[in-house]
Protein backbone atom coordinates (compact mmCIF):
# COMPACT_ATOMS: atom_id res chain seq x y z
CA UNK A 1 0.00 0.00 0.00
CA UNK A 2 2.53 2.39 0.69
CA UNK A 3 4.60 1.83 -1.81
CA UNK A 4 1.54 2.15 -3.93
CA UNK A 5 1.14 5.72 -2.94
CA UNK A 6 4.91 6.81 -3.31
CA UNK A 7 4.61 5.87 -6.75
CA UNK A 8 2.00 7.54 -7.66
CA UNK A 9 2.79 10.67 -5.74
CA UNK A 10 5.64 10.41 -7.85
CA UNK A 11 4.11 10.16 -11.03
CA UNK A 12 1.65 13.03 -10.16
CA UNK A 13 4.19 15.23 -9.24
CA UNK A 14 6.36 13.87 -12.33
CA UNK A 15 8.14 16.78 -14.91
CA UNK A 16 6.88 16.00 -18.54
CA UNK A 17 8.53 15.69 -21.59
CA UNK A 18 7.35 14.24 -25.08
CA UNK A 19 9.02 11.81 -27.40
CA UNK A 20 8.78 10.03 -30.90
CA UNK A 21 9.79 8.00 -33.54
CA UNK A 22 13.03 10.54 -33.89
CA UNK A 23 14.11 11.00 -30.22
CA UNK A 24 17.40 9.39 -28.90
CA UNK A 25 17.21 8.75 -25.00
CA UNK A 26 19.73 6.90 -22.86
CA UNK A 27 18.91 5.59 -19.41
CA UNK A 28 21.61 4.65 -17.05
CA UNK A 29 21.51 4.90 -12.85
CA UNK A 30 23.57 3.95 -10.04
CA UNK A 31 27.26 4.97 -10.89
CA UNK A 32 27.90 5.89 -7.29
CA UNK A 33 30.84 7.91 -8.31
CA UNK A 34 32.73 8.27 -5.31
CA UNK A 35 35.71 10.49 -3.91
CA UNK A 36 38.32 8.16 -5.75
CA UNK A 37 39.75 6.51 -2.62
CA UNK A 38 40.18 2.41 -2.19
CA UNK A 39 36.26 2.21 -1.23
CA UNK A 40 35.06 4.01 -4.63
CA UNK A 41 33.34 0.95 -6.20
CA UNK A 42 33.16 3.64 -9.56
CA UNK A 43 36.55 2.92 -10.36
CA UNK A 44 36.45 -0.33 -11.08
CA UNK A 45 33.62 0.76 -14.16
CA UNK A 46 35.27 4.57 -15.00
CA UNK A 47 36.62 3.88 -18.10
CA UNK A 48 33.48 2.33 -19.75
CA UNK A 49 31.34 4.96 -18.22
CA UNK A 50 33.28 7.48 -20.35
CA UNK A 51 33.80 5.79 -23.41
CA UNK A 52 30.08 4.96 -23.18
CA UNK A 53 29.03 8.57 -22.30
CA UNK A 54 31.35 9.82 -25.40
CA UNK A 55 29.24 7.36 -27.69
CA UNK A 56 26.07 8.79 -26.69
CA UNK A 57 26.68 12.51 -26.71
CA UNK A 58 28.55 12.19 -30.37
CA UNK A 59 25.17 10.21 -31.46
CA UNK A 60 22.56 12.79 -30.08
CA UNK A 61 21.40 11.31 -27.10
CA UNK A 62 19.95 12.53 -24.55
CA UNK A 63 21.37 11.80 -21.25
CA UNK A 64 18.93 10.57 -18.28
CA UNK A 65 20.69 9.63 -15.02
CA UNK A 66 18.65 7.25 -13.24
CA UNK A 67 19.23 7.80 -9.63
CA UNK A 68 22.73 7.65 -7.56
CA UNK A 69 24.71 8.80 -9.71
CA UNK A 70 27.07 9.74 -6.98
CA UNK A 71 27.26 8.31 -3.58
CA UNK A 72 26.61 11.10 -1.44
CA UNK A 73 25.72 8.72 1.02
CA UNK A 74 29.13 7.79 1.91
CA UNK A 75 30.91 11.12 0.76
CA UNK A 76 29.27 13.74 1.74
CA UNK A 77 31.91 17.02 -0.06
CA UNK A 78 30.63 16.62 -3.78
CA UNK A 79 33.96 18.66 -4.28
CA UNK A 80 35.98 15.67 -3.73
CA UNK A 81 33.85 13.15 -6.02
CA UNK A 82 34.35 16.09 -8.68
CA UNK A 83 38.07 16.45 -8.28
CA UNK A 84 37.67 12.72 -8.60
CA UNK A 85 36.53 12.04 -11.87
CA UNK A 86 37.13 15.35 -13.93
CA UNK A 87 36.46 13.63 -17.09
CA UNK A 88 32.73 12.13 -16.12
CA UNK A 89 31.50 15.61 -15.06
CA UNK A 90 33.61 17.04 -18.02
CA UNK A 91 30.81 14.79 -20.26
CA UNK A 92 28.32 15.82 -18.38
CA UNK A 93 28.78 19.28 -18.77
CA UNK A 94 28.63 19.12 -22.42
CA UNK A 95 25.44 16.85 -22.37
CA UNK A 96 23.86 19.77 -19.77
CA UNK A 97 25.35 22.22 -22.44
CA UNK A 98 23.24 21.63 -25.13
CA UNK A 99 20.01 20.52 -22.64
CA UNK A 100 20.24 16.97 -23.17
CA UNK A 101 21.08 15.96 -19.88
CA UNK A 102 18.22 15.05 -17.24
CA UNK A 103 19.41 14.12 -13.55
CA UNK A 104 16.41 11.55 -10.94
CA UNK A 105 17.78 12.07 -7.54
CA UNK A 106 17.84 8.45 -5.93
CA UNK A 107 18.37 7.19 -2.39
CA UNK A 108 21.99 7.96 -1.84
CA UNK A 109 22.44 11.16 -4.08
CA UNK A 110 18.73 12.02 -2.08
CA UNK A 111 20.94 15.34 -0.91
CA UNK A 112 19.98 17.32 -4.55
CA UNK A 113 16.29 17.24 -3.34
CA UNK A 114 17.84 20.24 -1.60
CA UNK A 115 17.92 22.95 -4.37
CA UNK A 116 20.13 24.61 -2.06
CA UNK A 117 22.24 21.93 -1.75
CA UNK A 118 22.27 21.71 -5.58
CA UNK A 119 23.01 25.44 -6.00
CA UNK A 120 26.09 25.58 -3.58
CA UNK A 121 27.98 22.29 -5.30
CA UNK A 122 26.71 21.77 -8.91
CA UNK A 123 26.43 25.70 -9.94
CA UNK A 124 30.07 26.55 -10.15
CA UNK A 125 33.16 25.02 -10.28
CA UNK A 126 36.79 25.40 -9.48
CA UNK A 127 39.86 24.49 -11.58
CA UNK A 128 42.80 24.21 -9.70
CA UNK A 129 44.90 24.50 -12.25
CA UNK A 130 43.87 27.98 -13.71
CA UNK A 131 42.48 28.69 -10.08
CA UNK A 132 39.48 30.25 -11.61
CA UNK A 133 35.77 29.34 -10.75
CA UNK A 134 33.50 28.27 -13.76
CA UNK A 135 30.31 27.61 -14.39
CA UNK A 136 29.17 23.90 -14.21
CA UNK A 137 25.74 22.69 -13.92
CA UNK A 138 24.32 26.35 -13.35
CA UNK A 139 20.40 26.14 -13.09
CA UNK A 140 19.93 21.98 -13.21
CA UNK A 141 16.72 21.21 -10.97
CA UNK A 142 17.46 17.18 -10.27
CA UNK A 143 13.61 15.56 -9.94
CA UNK A 144 12.02 12.98 -8.19
CA UNK A 145 10.83 11.27 -11.50
CA UNK A 146 10.04 11.99 -15.46
CA UNK A 147 7.04 11.17 -17.60
CA UNK A 148 7.75 10.72 -21.30
CA UNK A 149 4.92 10.85 -23.41
CA UNK A 150 4.63 9.99 -27.17
CA UNK A 151 3.53 12.93 -29.51
CA UNK A 152 1.74 10.75 -31.46
CA UNK A 153 0.34 7.93 -28.97
CA UNK A 154 0.92 9.68 -25.93
CA UNK A 155 1.61 6.38 -24.59
CA UNK A 156 3.49 7.16 -21.22
CA UNK A 157 6.78 6.12 -20.00
CA UNK A 158 7.66 6.41 -16.70
CA UNK A 159 10.83 7.06 -14.86
CA UNK A 160 12.33 7.18 -11.40
CA UNK A 161 15.22 5.56 -9.22
CA UNK A 162 13.44 2.47 -7.58
CA UNK A 163 13.75 3.44 -3.96
CA UNK A 164 10.47 4.91 -3.24
CA UNK A 165 8.27 2.68 -0.79
CA UNK A 166 11.63 0.63 0.12
CA UNK A 167 11.17 1.73 3.70
CA UNK A 168 14.87 1.72 4.56
CA UNK A 169 16.04 3.66 1.70
CA UNK A 170 13.21 5.76 1.51
CA UNK A 171 11.34 7.39 4.59
CA UNK A 172 14.07 6.15 6.67
CA UNK A 173 17.33 7.23 4.49
CA UNK A 174 18.86 9.27 7.27
CA UNK A 175 19.33 6.37 9.67
CA UNK A 176 20.84 4.50 6.70
CA UNK A 177 23.01 7.08 5.95
CA UNK A 178 24.59 7.12 9.46
CA UNK A 179 25.16 3.15 8.79
CA UNK A 180 26.61 3.27 5.32
CA UNK A 181 29.14 6.76 6.30
CA UNK A 182 30.30 5.67 9.84
CA UNK A 183 30.15 1.36 9.25
CA UNK A 184 29.46 -0.14 6.54
CA UNK A 185 31.44 2.41 3.82
CA UNK A 186 34.67 0.86 5.87
CA UNK A 187 33.56 -2.86 5.10
CA UNK A 188 32.78 -2.27 1.32
CA UNK A 189 36.92 -2.03 1.24
CA UNK A 190 37.03 -5.70 2.00
CA UNK A 191 34.01 -6.70 -0.56
CA UNK A 192 31.38 -7.09 2.06
CA UNK A 193 28.21 -5.43 1.29
CA UNK A 194 25.27 -4.41 3.77
CA UNK A 195 22.65 -6.94 4.02
CA UNK A 196 19.73 -4.42 4.22
CA UNK A 197 20.62 -3.44 0.87
CA UNK A 198 18.24 -5.06 -2.51
CA UNK A 199 21.33 -5.37 -4.59
CA UNK A 200 22.50 -8.50 -2.25
CA UNK A 201 19.46 -9.46 -0.77
CA UNK A 202 17.55 -11.50 -3.21
CA UNK A 203 14.25 -11.59 -1.27
CA UNK A 204 13.91 -7.74 -0.29
CA UNK A 205 14.83 -6.80 -4.13
CA UNK A 206 11.84 -9.86 -5.33
CA UNK A 207 9.44 -7.92 -3.02
CA UNK A 208 10.20 -4.55 -4.57
CA UNK A 209 9.89 -5.65 -8.15
CA UNK A 210 6.65 -7.68 -7.04
CA UNK A 211 4.96 -4.40 -5.49
CA UNK A 212 6.03 -1.77 -8.53
CA UNK A 213 4.95 -4.97 -10.67
CA UNK A 214 1.33 -4.14 -9.27
CA UNK A 215 1.53 -0.69 -9.55
CA UNK A 216 2.38 -0.93 -13.63
CA UNK A 217 -0.88 -3.16 -13.88
CA UNK A 218 -3.29 -0.99 -12.26
CA UNK A 219 -1.86 2.06 -13.82
CA UNK A 220 -1.35 0.49 -16.75
CA UNK A 221 2.30 2.61 -17.46
CA UNK A 222 5.81 1.42 -18.93
CA UNK A 223 8.28 1.87 -15.80
CA UNK A 224 11.82 2.16 -16.24
CA UNK A 225 13.88 2.87 -12.92
CA UNK A 226 17.15 1.32 -11.00
CA UNK A 227 18.14 0.75 -7.81
CA UNK A 228 18.16 -3.14 -7.37
CA UNK A 229 21.14 -3.18 -9.73
CA UNK A 230 19.55 -5.82 -11.18
CA UNK A 231 18.74 -5.10 -15.25
CA UNK A 232 15.53 -5.80 -16.41
CA UNK A 233 13.97 -6.26 -19.48
CA UNK A 234 10.35 -7.69 -20.34
CA UNK A 235 9.51 -10.85 -22.79
CA UNK A 236 7.07 -12.96 -23.69
CA UNK A 237 4.57 -10.48 -23.03
CA UNK A 238 5.30 -9.66 -19.23
CA UNK A 239 4.38 -6.23 -17.33
CA UNK A 240 6.26 -3.66 -19.10
CA UNK A 241 8.76 -2.91 -15.88
CA UNK A 242 12.88 -2.04 -17.16
CA UNK A 243 15.43 -1.98 -14.89
CA UNK A 244 18.92 0.10 -15.76
CA UNK A 245 21.27 -2.16 -13.85
CA UNK A 246 24.18 -0.06 -12.68
CA UNK A 247 27.29 1.61 -13.68
CA UNK A 248 29.70 -0.28 -10.50
CA UNK A 249 29.99 -4.18 -12.07
CA UNK A 250 33.95 -4.95 -12.34
CA UNK A 251 33.59 -5.41 -16.54
CA UNK A 252 30.57 -3.94 -17.99
CA UNK A 253 27.87 -1.49 -17.05
CA UNK A 254 24.25 -1.80 -18.39
CA UNK A 255 21.84 0.71 -19.97
CA UNK A 256 18.39 1.03 -21.45
CA UNK A 257 17.81 2.63 -24.73
CA UNK A 258 15.47 4.20 -26.57
CA UNK A 259 15.63 5.20 -30.35
CA UNK A 260 14.37 5.28 -33.68
CA UNK A 261 11.15 3.90 -31.59
CA UNK A 262 12.60 1.19 -29.91
CA UNK A 263 13.79 0.05 -26.75
CA UNK A 264 16.85 -1.81 -26.21
CA UNK A 265 19.02 -3.21 -22.97
CA UNK A 266 22.32 -2.98 -23.65
CA UNK A 267 25.92 -3.60 -21.97
CA UNK A 268 29.00 -1.96 -22.32
CA UNK A 269 31.64 -4.44 -21.68
CA UNK A 270 35.81 -5.02 -21.79
CA UNK A 271 37.02 -7.83 -24.30
CA UNK A 272 40.12 -8.88 -25.35
CA UNK A 273 41.02 -9.84 -29.47
CA UNK A 274 43.10 -12.15 -30.53
CA UNK A 275 46.04 -9.71 -30.17
CA UNK A 276 45.45 -9.55 -26.60
CA UNK A 277 44.98 -5.92 -27.01
CA UNK A 278 41.97 -4.60 -24.50
CA UNK A 279 38.84 -3.29 -25.98
CA UNK A 280 35.33 -1.88 -24.84
CA UNK A 281 32.38 -3.32 -26.74
CA UNK A 282 28.76 -2.80 -26.81
CA UNK A 283 26.34 -5.80 -27.14
CA UNK A 284 22.59 -5.74 -27.14
CA UNK A 285 21.24 -7.86 -24.22
CA UNK A 286 17.40 -7.51 -25.09
CA UNK A 287 15.65 -5.86 -28.15
CA UNK A 288 15.34 -4.04 -30.02
CA UNK A 289 11.76 -3.75 -29.63
CA UNK A 290 9.09 -1.13 -30.97
CA UNK A 291 8.18 0.49 -28.22
CA UNK A 292 4.62 0.29 -29.15
CA UNK A 293 4.89 -3.26 -28.51
CA UNK A 294 5.11 -2.39 -24.26
CA UNK A 295 1.60 -0.52 -24.57
CA UNK A 296 -0.70 -2.35 -22.33
CA UNK A 297 -3.83 0.12 -22.63
CA UNK A 298 -4.75 -1.96 -25.52
CA UNK A 299 -5.78 -5.35 -26.58
CA UNK A 300 -2.57 -8.03 -26.84
CA UNK A 301 -3.63 -8.38 -30.86
CA UNK A 302 -3.64 -4.76 -31.59
CA UNK A 303 -0.45 -3.75 -29.94
CA UNK A 304 0.96 -6.94 -31.64
CA UNK A 305 -0.45 -5.96 -34.80
CA UNK A 306 1.12 -1.75 -34.32
CA UNK A 307 4.52 -3.22 -33.44
CA UNK A 308 4.47 -5.53 -36.54
CA UNK A 309 3.29 -2.88 -39.53
CA UNK A 310 6.05 0.02 -37.67
CA UNK A 311 8.78 -2.76 -38.23
CA UNK A 312 7.39 -3.18 -41.49
CA UNK A 313 7.11 0.43 -42.68
CA UNK A 314 9.96 2.13 -41.10
CA UNK A 315 12.90 -1.03 -41.50
CA UNK A 316 14.81 1.20 -43.99
CA UNK A 317 14.58 4.72 -43.00
CA UNK A 318 14.98 3.46 -38.95
CA UNK A 319 18.73 1.78 -39.90
CA UNK A 320 19.71 4.80 -42.12
CA UNK A 321 19.22 7.12 -39.20
CA UNK A 322 20.54 4.53 -36.84
CA UNK A 323 23.85 4.61 -38.11
CA UNK A 324 25.88 4.87 -34.92
CA UNK A 325 29.85 5.08 -33.87
CA UNK A 326 29.37 1.68 -32.07
CA UNK A 327 29.28 -1.10 -33.68
CA UNK A 328 25.60 -2.58 -34.00
CA UNK A 329 23.88 0.52 -31.89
Amino acid sequence: MFTDRRLTEAYNNAKEMFYDDYSRIVFMSDAHRGDGSVSDEFLRSRNLFVHALKEYYESEYTFVEVGDGEELLEYSEFEHIKNAHTDVYGLIKKFYDKDRYIRIYGNHDIFLKNQKYVEKNYYINYDEYSEEYFDFLKGIEPIESLVLKHRQTSQEIFVLHGHQGDAPNDQFWFFTMLSLKYFWRFLHRFGIRNPASPIKNVSKRHKIERNYSKWIKKNRRVLICGHTHRFKFPKNRDLPYFNTGCGIYPSSITAIELSEGMVRLVRWKEEVNDEGLLYIKRETMRGPEPVELFDIRKPKEVVEYLAKLKMQRTKKSREKRAAFREEEM
